[in-house]
């Protein structure tokens, strides 16, 4: 849905993490997987309503990462593809 739409112009699904947190002050121990999603910080906002919109968590981890080098065709692409 985020790469049909434009909102990410490609997510890379890493299964079987196993994460370790406090919630609710208790300490929990879950399998999960991580989703890494190229976008744009124009398209940061959009992106984070949709995957509110469709989590299961009630306070899923969404971060933005900055980017301080990448190829530049790489960067371009990732431009085009989410591109309003």
């Amino acid at each position: 849905m985020v790469v049909s739409s434009g909102l990410v112009a490609c997510s890379n699904v890493v299964p079987d993490i196993q994460s370790i947190f406090r919630w609710n002050a208790t300490v929990n121990v879950e399998k999960e997987c991580l989703i890494v999603m190229k976008t744009t910080l124009d398209r940061f906002s959009e992106l984070e309503t949709a995957i509110r919109a469709h989590h299961s968590y009630s306070v899923p981890e969404i971060i933005a990462i900055p980017v301080i080098a990448g190829s530049a065709a790489y960067l371009a692409w990732i431009k085009a593809e989410t591109h309003k």
